[in-house]
């Protein structure tokens, strides 16, 4: 039982957890906004889609931080590059937004 019991209990700890692809050193607090991509056009002006993914204590998240979603809400139908911006509250509210710019 315990053999069972173990893995079960990682699981259902872990699942749910957000994180960044890169993510520094942080305290009780973590905002990082950087970029996701860097190839592609990186001029201003271009029209700008977000994303946006939830969690609360690793146990229940919700949203959908897909790049599709980002490039859907901006009305994209190119994207050129890609940013991101990550929160954490000491683990309890955690939050990641993809952020897409094209036309």
């Amino acid at each position: 039982m315990k053999k069972i019991l173990v893995p079960l209990v990682i699981a259902v700890l872990g699942a749910g957890c957000l994180s960044a692809p890169f993510q520094p050193p942080s305290g009780m607090v973590a905002v990082v906004k950087a970029p996701l991509s860097t190839e592609g056009n990186l001029k201003a002006g271009l029209k700008h889609g977000v994303s946006v993914s939830k969690s609360v204590l690793g146990l229940y998240a919700w949203g959908d931080c897909s790049i599709s979603a980002a490039a859907a809400a901006g009305g994209l139908t190119r994207v050129d590059y890609l940013d991101y911006k990550y929160l954490n509250i000491i683990g309890i509210y955690q939050e990641a937004e993809i952020h897409a710019y094209g036309e």
